[in-house]
Parts: C-alpha cells; sequence; structure tokens
C-alpha cells in the first residue's frame, strides 16, 4: 500500500513538472516572439526544456510527452494562423516532425543517462555495503558478533529494525536474537516458539517464512543452518528484484564467515583433543611398561606356587586366583600398549607368510591353565592355510576373542574356532563360536566401540574396560580384513568372526 502511493505522487508530481516546463517555455517563447527573434530561437526553448523534464522526472514517458506537448504547443501559439493547430505554409509541417524526433531523441538519451548514473549510484552504494560488511565480518570474534554486524550492516541499506536469530550448534534456534532499531542502538528480543521456528525452517519450500511481524530469511551453511535474518514485513514485501539480489549476496557473506568461524572453533578443539590424547597415549604408555615388568614376576611365581601345590588345598585357588588376576591385568597391559600405537600410527606391521593352524595353536596356548574349565575345538581345512600376517598382531587378536568368549562363557562350554577358506575372494574366515548368553540387540551396534562395556551381561564383566575388540578391530583392518559380531542362530551364544587376505596386496 505504501509503494502504490509513493509511485502514484511520483506520477503526479512528474507530470506537474512537465505541465510547469512547458508553461515556462511557452513564456520565454511569447517573450522572443514580441522581441521578433526567429522561431528557431522558440524550438530551441522548447527543447531546452523537454530535457529538464526528461531529466527531472522518472522513465522515459514523460520525456515523450512533453516532446509531443511541445510540439502542438508550439504550433498553437507561434505558427499562423495563431490558436489553431491549422498551418498555412505548409513548410511547418516538416519543422514539426524534426522538432518532434530531435525533442524524443534527446529526451530518450537524457533519460538513459540519468538511468544509467542512478544504477551506477547504486551499484556503488551495493559494493560498498558488501565491502563493508565482509570487512566487518572478519573481525567478527563470535556468533553474536556477526550477528550484530551484519544486521547494522543490512539495516543502513534497506531499513532499520531488522533482526538476527543465530542457530546453536545443534541446529536449535537460541532464546533471544538481536535487532537493529537506529543507528547505533541494537536490543535483544526473547523467541517464545524456539521449536515452532526450527520446524518452519526445516520445512521450508521459498525465500523466506513470514509470520505476523517479520520475514525469516534463513541462512545455509555448508551441513546445517546457521541463523535467520528477520526482516519486517512491510520492508520485505516491498523488495525489487535488485535489492533481494544484493540481500542475498551479503547473506552468502554472512554465512561463508560464519562457517570459517565454526570451522576454526572446530580446528582449535580438535587441535586440543590431540594434546589430550597424546598426554594420554604418554601417560598409559609410560604406566603400562612400569606395571609389566612386576606382572611377569607375579605370574611367574605365582606358576611356582602352584605347582608346589594340591589343587585340593585352600592355597591353590588363592595362589589361582592371584595368576588369573595378573594374567588379566598382563593382557590389559599389552591391549594398552597395542592402542596407544595403533592411535599414534606407530604400529608398524611386520608381515610374513604364517601357517594360520599354529598361530591358533598359540593363542590356545596362551590359556593353558584355562583351557581346562573350557571345551575348545578347532575346525580347520586339510590343507595347511599359510596368510601373510603379523604373527604377533594376529595372535593377540585371537587371544582378545578367545578371552572375551571365556568370560561370556558358562563353564564347562564350548567354544568353537572354525576355519574358512574363501576361494572366490582368494581370504580365509576365522570364527570364534561361545555358547555364552549372547549380544543384546542394544548392544551389537557398538560392540567394536573404544571403552564401550555392556551393562546386561550376566556374567563377570568386572574384568571388562572395552578395549580388546577395538583392538582386534583395528589389527584387521591394518591388514586390509573386516571383523564382524553377531548371535548363532539356533544356539545361545556369539559368533566373532574376522577374515584376512590370502595374498600380499601390492599398489598398482
Amino acid at each position: 500500500m505504501i509503494q502504490k502511493k509513493d509511485a502514484l505522487n511520483r506520477k503526479i508530481f512528474s507530470l506537474f513538472l512537465v505541465t510547469l516546463f512547458l508553461g515556462i517555455a511557452s513564456m520565454i517563447g511569447y517573450l522572443f516572439h514580441r522581441l521578433e527573434f526567429s522561431e528557431t530561437n522558440i524550438v530551441i526553448v522548447y527543447i531546452l526544456f523537454v530535457l529538464l523534464s526528461a531529466r527531472l522526472t522518472s522513465g522515459y514517458s514523460y520525456g515523450i510527452i512533453s516532446s509531443i506537448a511541445s510540439t502542438f504547443t508550439y504550433n498553437y501559439l507561434f505558427t499562423e494562423p495563431y490558436f489553431t493547430f491549422q498551418v498555412n505554409d505548409p513548410g511547418y509541417i516538416m519543422t514539426f516532425i524534426i522538432m518532434t524526433v530531435t525533442a524524443v531523441i534527446t529526451s530518450a538519451l537524457t533519460s538513459r543517462v540519468k538511468q544509467n548514473a542512478i544504477e551506477s549510484s547504486r551499484k556503488e552504494t551495493e559494493t560498498r555495503a558488501l565491502y563493508q560488511l565482509t570487512n566487518h565480518l572478519t573481525d567478527a570474534i563470535d556468533m553474536h558478533d556477526i550477528a550484530k554486524i551484519t544486521a547494522e550492516a543490512i539495516s543502513e541499506i534497506f531499513s532499520y529494525k531488522i533482526g538476527f536469530l543465530c542457530f546453536d550448534e545443534n541446529g536449535v534456534p537460541e532464546k533471544s536474537f538481536v535487532q537493529q532499531i537506529s543507528k547505533d542502538k541494537q536490543i535483544y528480543r526473547e523467541v517464545d516458539d524456539v521449536m515452532q521456528i526450527k520446524y518452519r525452517i526445516e520445512e521450508l519450500r521459498t525465500a523466506y517464512y513470514m509470520n505476523e511481524e517479520f520475514c525469516d530469511w534463513p541462512i545455509y551453511g555448508r551441513e546445517t543452518i546457521l541463523g535467520i535474518l528477520r526482516i519486517p514485513k512491510e520492508i520485505s514485501e516491498n523488495l525489487n528484484d535488485s535489492q533481494i539480489k544484493l540481500l542475498h549476496t551479503m547473506l552468502e557473506s554472512t554465512a561463508l564467515a560464519m562457517d570459517r568461524l565454526m570451522e576454526s572453533k572446530q580446528r582449535l578443539k580438535s587441535k586440543e583433543e590431540m594434546v589430550q590424547e597424546r598426554y594420554r597415549g604418554n601417560l598409559l604408555r609410560a604406566i603400562s611398561h612400569d606395571i609389566r615388568t612386576p606382572l611377569s614376576g607375579i605370574m611367574g611365581t605365582a606358576e611356582i606356587l602352584m605347582d608346589m601345590t594340591k589343587e585340593k588345598e585352600e592355597e591353590f585357588e588363592l595362589v589361582t586366583a592371584i595368576y588369573k588376576d595378573a594374567d588379566w591385568l598382563r593382557s590389559l597391559v599389552e591391549n594398552i600398549l597395542n592402542l596407544t600405537k595403533l592411535q599414534e600410527g606407530k604400529l608398524i606391521l611386520n608381515k610374513q607368510f604364517e601357517a594360520l593352524e599354529e598361530l591358533i595353536g598359540s593363542a590356545i596356548g596362551h590359556f593353558s591353565r584355562r583351557t581346562l574349565d573350557f571345551e575348545i575345538t578347532v575346525d580347520l581345512p586339510e590343507k595347511i592355510i599359510l596368510i601373510p600376517v603379523d604373527a604377533k598382531l594376529i595372535m593377540q587378536v585371537l587371544i582378545n576373542l578367545i578371552d572375551n568368549a571365556m568370560k561370556h562363557s558358562e563353564v564347562n562350554s564350548e567354544i568353537r574356532i572354525k576355519v574358512i577358506e574363501i576361494e572366490s575372494k582368494k581370504e580365509v574366515e576365522v570364527s570364534v563360536i561361545d555358547s555364552g548368553e549372547g549380544i543384546t540387540y542394544k548392544d551389537l551396534p557398538n560392540i567394536f566401540q573404544m571403552f564401550y562395556t555392556s551393562n546386561c551381561r550376566i556374567t563377570d564383566v568386572k574384568h571388562g574396560i572395552g578395549l580388546g575388540l577395538s583392538i582386534c578391530e583395528a589389527i584387521v583392518q591394518a591388514h586390509g580384513g573386516t571383523i564382524k559380531a553377531e548371535n548363532r542362530q539356533n544356539n545361545n551364544g556369539a559368533v566373532f568372526s574376522f577374515t584376512l587376505p590370502m595374498e600380499e596386496k601390492t599398489n598398482e
């Protein structure tokens, strides 16, 4: 409504100027006529005021109207017979045509120059605004600083009362937004419908969303919505194409600045985490090295005492418990050391062709005293399988999987190790199958995550800190294989399977 009223006022003013200039030109022409100046001078006077009309009015139409009106007025006032539109001399007709064409051409050229000047001025203003916005955004220290700078810069171009609502790292609008209410003053306003705004913007299919007070223009980052520019309805509805284009450009500059700030914070956070991880790794490695030596002495002494004591005596059970706990600690130390090497990329694979059955036998032998409590069976192909692996690391995988099966199975239950050669893929699959309680559906997706332990296990889980399986995954993947966990189909228990390539892969 305001825009239509302004357009009508401009039209009325332009018509008034055309009429005024036509009257002034006629008065000057009448003076020249009384002073007996030549008719050429009077024609030039009319052309002059046609140029003024084109210069001071908007659009080509008023210059053309002024040109035609000037020709008819000159004919009516200054050609015989006077005060009629008739002419006695046919040569005047050519004069009128030339006068009209000259006036129209000069009016069009003047209007074009004027439009070019207006367009150049507009582009200069927009370029200056974009430069100032970009320049100020580089000095922003946080998201709220960017919001204030953007609201101020856009308000100076369009109008005041423009606001900016930031979103947090989770893509949720904040509970307040900044609004520019004057050239030097900003205020913060509360937001009542935070989740409703989030829903509206996520479901938005147009350039902006209109509510009772604002038109909300979203600012999109690379991965999520970063904020909303809140433009009052009466301003947003009256934006022309060039203003909308400028607005999009300014919003893109703002989005780039916000993305850059988020990436900078993320890099700083990652750097801090890397430093903390390095300190943690150094601490774990130092502690593990210091613990490993006394643990070996404890296990050796416990073995001697076990050999010196009869199984039925109470002392034998106590020594056995000492040995088992020391053995668990030793396994934990080995896992921690391997973990630190894997995380730091210092774990170097020393691959050689090894017989898989020997690796499995060595892994089972590691549990020489515990195997008496379980029935361990091995299902191997008839032919000897040689695979290129780091024997020490693959033994660690087998030890961790067998140990995991023992922890989650009842005493005297069966633990089966099954080996299958997959000739089509040129790889071998090793499965460790237990008869325990299995894996809950809640735990199954997270079973290989570092430091993940289940709270649902019915067996002794106090000895698990969630490193063994994650280390198995890292070692198998380093060998170019895969590992998975699943429950048995027709019986209780779980199956942990990993594959290893039977040939050394070369980079082509």
